[in-house]
């Protein structure tokens, strides 16, 4: 009888448990649903404002889709996002891990106010960088490329990193460290034995956030790289648009 009670309030546990993620569940599932749903309907069906906007009425059709592999250069936007994004991540969360770490623990005049400038520096909106990063870029010779993207990422990705490593490093015990340097170890050796594996969560953090960041920047896409090069895709929807009015001209 026990084990029967038992096993009924297991049951009603793990129930209450899952029944609590549903709202979680539904609110981060439906933009992913609406966004397949719409994807498969009529041009028609969008436009018509009396069709019910979460299914289908009017039958599935692939014409979107056809267009999207067929009349413009949507693997090669993806390539080349791919490609920026993974330089630009990787570049900055290894310079910001040698920062964050060397702002937590070593201790030198101006170490705390200069990781609040960090912290400023990444306030600083794009908009009032491009300008200048301009002229970097073409006195680079990196002018209508996408390396100029991977060098002019992490202006923005490594103050950002910096300052969330920062902070995750000082949660780590100094005693950690001071016992392996004790035992022999280099300050690097220590960062790269003992405190990398245990910052592993705040590393995957940044990494992700850094990711993101890179994954959908439009302003400097939109500005350095022209129609020419095939930009990321985040800079791409004027191309797409023009492929669409031309087919629509047709």
């Amino acid at each position: 009888m026990a084990m029967v009670r038992g096993r009924g309030a297991r049951i009603r546990s793990n129930v209450f448990a899952y029944a609590n993620l549903a709202p979680y569940i539904f609110f981060v599932m439906f933009p992913f649903y609406f966004m397949a749903v719409t994807s498969f309907k009529s041009n028609a069906e969008l436009y018509n404002l009396k069709s019910i906007p979460f299914w289908i009425q009017s039958g599935v059709t692939m014409e979107h889709y056809a267009l999207l592999f067929q009349k413009t250069e949507f693997v090669t936007w993806m390539k080349n996002s791919l490609e920026v994004a993974v330089v630009a991540t990787s570049v900055s969360v290894v310079i910001s891990i040698l920062a964050g770490y060397s702002l937590a623990r070593l201790r030198f005049r101006g170490a705390s106010a200069f990781g609040t400038a960090i912290f400023i520096t990444y306030l600083v909106p794009p908009t009032l960088l491009f300008l200048p990063l301009s002229q970097v870029v073409v006195w680079l010779g990196l002018a209508d490329k996408i390396t100029s993207l991977m060098v002019v990422y992490p202006t923005f990705l490594v103050p950002f990193c910096t300052w969330i490593l920062m902070g995750y490093f000082r949660t780590i015990p100094r005693e950690v460290e001071e016992c392996a340097m004790v035992d022999g170890a280099t300050r690097m050796q220590t960062l790269w034995k003992i405190v990398l594996p245990m910052a592993v969560p705040g590393i995957i953090c940044a990494v992700l956030f850094s990711f993101t960041l890179c994954w959908n920047e439009f302003t400097y896409a939109l500005t350095f790289i022209s129609r020419r090069t095939r930009p990321p895709w985040s800079a791409s929807p004027r191309i797409s648009s023009a492929a669409t009015s031309t087919s629509g001209a047709r």
